[in-house]
């Protein structure tokens, strides 16, 4: 297990853990289940999933697979533990900080998020930690809420980030041009609701 150098993130999200599945489960989890459902589908091989949370997204795996989870939040960890038993394949679940990741290079085939880089402080290092360890050719299917290109939105979501990234997620992020950015080439942006939820598809150059 890596060192977690950011303990400000990582107290953050320990704190909200305990309310954690009482904010998210009741609404978002629920309405976006079938988008998440479409992108988990295409799990196979050798996969990283992160940020685990509390286990919410476990539900949407298909069965079977052998997964590699992490969290930077043991409080969340410790939630998930009884999703994490349920499911029907393999998941092993560590505290790990994205930006410092204790993977071999290129050792995944695949690499999943959800709502995860809203809320990386860094998400260029983030992203740059995870092409390192996919294998050339190997994808990372992402499902995340960014910020929104139009007005009066973008200035909306720039103001609401002043207030939640304190507790939440940043409201204002551009992820796809952070995938770019950090290595990756893009092959899909899929809208889920307006522009502010979609799902980026992007690859390991060979």
């Amino acid at each position: 297990m890596s060192e977690i150098v950011d303990k400000k993130t990582q107290a953050k999200w320990d704190k909200v853990a305990p309310s954690f599945d009482f904010r998210a489960g009741l609404g978002a989890e629920k309405r976006w289940a079938e988008a998440k459902l479409d992108l988990f589908s295409y799990m196979d091989g050798n996969i990283l999933f992160l940020a685990l949370g509390t286990g919410l997204d476990i539900p949407h795996f298909p069965t079977g697979q052998t997964i590699e989870t992490i969290d930077i939040s043991p409080k969340m960890l410790e939630i998930a533990e009884e999703r994490l038993k349920a499911y029907e394949g393999s998941i092993n679940a560590q505290v790990m900080d994205v930006h410092d990741l204790d993977f071999p290079d290129n050792h995944f085939d695949q690499i999943y998020t959800s709502c995860t880089f809203c809320s990386v402080p860094n998400p260029v290092k983030g992203l740059e930690s995870l092409l390192r360890v996919l294998k050339p050719g190997g994808e990372i299917r992402m499902f995340e809420h960014t910020g929104s290109r139009y007005f009066p939105f973008n200035i909306m979501m720039s103001f609401m980030t002043l207030l939640t990234s304190n507790f939440g997620p940043d409201m204002n992020r551009t992820t796809v041009k952070n995938v770019e950015a950090a290595g990756f080439e893009v092959l899909a942006v899929k809208p889920v609701y307006l522009d502010v939820v979609k799902t980026i598809v992007a690859r390991k150059p060979v």
